[in-house]
């Protein structure tokens, strides 16, 4: 409840099916370069590797899973007063009043936020992938901001 009694509505929305994938693509990742890694050691060609080396290479499969990580790291939070957008590198705020409305373009892999002279932010946690996820996201979206701008 806010301070006049209203009841304060938050949402916080993820992509769904990208989160499956990418988890599954991480452990898959570690588990691929931590068998190659170990068994580097046992190679008949005459190439020497070292302890170092398989090391290295099971680093790698974990710096690989971090990268693929990062695909579920979108996530919005909007409230009555704006929304936050964190996509895979950056993050914004908007308040309300500087959206113009919430879209989801035909064959657009997400959902975006329309902001004044053209420009636009994507928003990467409502897939199209998601489908119906996405819809009711959307709504939910465009709903907030339609009683914020009135």
């Amino acid at each position: 409840m806010d301070r006049a009694g209203f009841r304060v509505t938050t949402i916080v929305l993820r992509p769904k099916k990208i989160r499956r994938v990418a988890w599954a693509c991480a452990i898959g990742l570690v588990g691929v370069f931590t068998v190659v890694g170990l068994l580097l050691g046992n190679t008949p060609t005459g190439v020497i590797f070292r302890t170092s080396d398989q090391v290295a290479m099971i680093v790698l499969g974990f710096l690989l899973a971090g990268g693929v990580l990062l695909l579920t790291r979108p996530r919005v939070t909007a409230d009555a007063s704006g929304v936050d957008v964190r996509n895979v590198v950056t993050s914004h705020h908007f308040d309300w009043q500087d959206v113009l409305s919430v879209s989801f373009p035909d064959g657009a892999a997400w959902a975006r936020l329309e902001l004044p002279e053209d420009e636009y932010v994507s928003v990467m946690a409502v897939q199209a992938v998601d489908r119906e996820y996405a819809v009711s996201s959307v709504r939910a979206l465009r709903e907030l901001h339609k009683a914020a701008r009135n």
